[in-house]
């Protein structure tokens, strides 16, 4: 760890000493580890890591979570709701992100009260903040705090702190919620987000690390990282029946591989 990292994370460890007790919103992704592990380190049995788990955090992803939790040694709990008790949120407007992240963090801030924690903390990082991530709004108008931001950690540096605190997760690649492989406009439902989990269990399952199965109307649309899809043209013929046994009532590969915000852009584009 290069000395200016270092310098970084020690400076997040001693800012959460000072300032109490912390909830930590835990996705099990590496930016949420390493805001959990340094506030361990920093505040110990006053550090708390809360999963938030409604029916877009796909099964494999919260075991995850609770893997990773029992590795770096904090306290871990799973709290339930439901985002498609929300209308709002059904319907799949532009700002979905920030209906969801109010509902995520406004129930993390809830049970921080009742459990006696002073503050909720994020894993959003230096790298994050953009023109078009109406949910880093609906975080900051919750009241929790980023500790990577306010210190100026990017994403690499990030990786970099995860890798020297010994955790598995150092470089797992980035992820987001299941409702986010369906286009904008079209209704988020129950059997969408449980084709989309199948489908890239399924992928997963055949060693692919960067998958993204966007489900655009009935049809699947297949992503994996550039550097995985020849691989994926190579099985494609012994996966579309797979696929489609999923519920799909098409499939498509997408050659140029995964591209962030590809849910929206279709085939060809």
């Amino acid at each position: 760890m290069t000395e200016r990292v270092l310098a970084l994370r020690r400076g997040i460890e001693q800012d959460l000493a000072a300032r109490g007790p912390v909830l930590v919103a835990f996705s099990g992704g590496v930016d949420s580890a390493v805001v959990a592990a340094l506030a361990w380190r920093a505040l110990g049995e006053r550090a708390l890591a809360v999963t938030a788990a409604a029916e877009t955090l796909a099964g494999a992803e919260l075991d995850q979570a609770r893997a990773l939790a029992a590795e770096i040694g904090i306290a871990h709990e799973v709290v339930t709701y439901s985002e498609l008790d929300d209308p709002e949120y059904v319907e799949n407007p532009a700002w979905r992100c920030y209906v969801c992240q109010g509902m995520r963090m406004g129930t993390l801030v809830s049970l921080a009260a009742v459990r006696g924690y002073s503050r909720v903390c994020d894993g959003t990082n230096a790298s994050d903040p953009g023109p078009d991530r109406p949910g880093l709004r609906a975080v900051r108008e919750q009241g929790v705090e980023s500790p990577l931001l306010a210190h100026g950690v990017t994403k690499d540096a990030v990786r970099e702190i995860a890798r020297g605190l010994g955790l598995s997760a150092w470089d797992r690649p980035a992820n987001a919620c299941l409702s986010s492989r369906i286009p904008h406009g079209q209704p988020v439902t129950l059997g969408k987000l449980r084709r989309v989990e199948r489908a890239e269990s399924l992928l997963l399952g055949r060693g692919f690390r960067v998958v993204r199965v966007r489900h655009d109307e009935a049809r699947a649309r297949v992503e994996v990282g550039a550097d995985e899809v020849r691989r994926l043209e190579s099985l494609w013929a012994e996966l579309l029946p797979e696929l489609l046994a999923i519920g799909f009532r098409g499939a498509t590969l997408d050659p140029a591989g995964y591209r962030r915000g590809g849910a929206d852009r279709r085939s060809g584009a």
